[in-house]
């Protein structure tokens, strides 16, 4: 199948942020990453529910919402109602993976998990086959653009022997650094999602650049 784009909405223009989401639904992009952080889990603060209202009145691509925060079973709920298509939770975050898991499913969601770059592929093993997504962390969460770590390329290649071990058909997401030099390596490697904020929204025409990122051949 062929790779999917998620621009990360953390690096748009919050002035503007209706004509940002606009050109993401007229664009090549598949999906639109959502990033909710709230100063705990990372030494960050983004925003909520009523940004996520926001994006969702616009949208017309399905809402990627990764959740770097603390105790996120509390809100699952909440960012389905809002609008999320996958809901995201971090590894590191959650005690009892998989009722977490289970409650993003049983709101209709896909479900996702997130690694951050020191936590090994190993411990999904066994929840694997109940994953829709893996997103790993190729920079630490917290803020847009940092530099891309490389052993992300060795994660994900361990990762995609663990999905095809147990026939799992999770999808591996990349999100931190993501741009056209690394792209290509990331997409061999065994890639199937690609985030990219700061290199969409920074460039001088942020559509072609996802368009890029798109035609990428693996």
């Amino acid at each position: 199948m062929p790779h999917l784009i998620a621009p990360s909405v953390l690096a748009a223009n919050f002035g503007q942020l209706d004509k940002d989401v606009e050109m993401l639904n007229h664009s090549t992009a598949d999906w639109i990453h959502v990033d909710v952080m709230d100063g705990r889990f990372v030494p960050n603060i983004s925003f909520g529910f009523p940004v996520l209202h926001a994006i969702n009145k616009v949208a017309q691509k399905p809402l990627d919402v990764h959740l770097m925060i603390e105790h996120p079973e509390l809100y699952i709920e909440q960012f389905r109602a809002g609008g999320a298509s996958v809901i995201t939770v971090h590894y590191e975050a959650c005690p009892h993976l998989h009722r977490t898991v289970e409650q993003i499913k049983a709101t209709g969601a896909q479900a996702g998990v997130a690694l951050n770059p020191h936590t090994p592929v190993a411990f999904l093993s066994e929840i694997i086959q109940d994953l829709d997504v893996v997103c790993l962390m190729s920079v630490n969460p917290g803020f847009g653009g940092q530099k891309f770590i490389a052993h992300t390329y060795h994660k994900i290649k361990e990762l995609k022997a663990l999905i095809e071990s147990k026939e799992s058909g999770c999808l591996i997401e990349i999100d931190g650094g993501v741009n056209q030099d690394n792209a290509p390596l990331l997409l061999a490697a065994g890639a199937d999602v690609l985030v990219a904020g700061s290199y969409v929204f920074n460039s001088q025409n942020p559509a072609q650049t996802i368009l890029d990122l798109k035609q990428i051949k693996k």
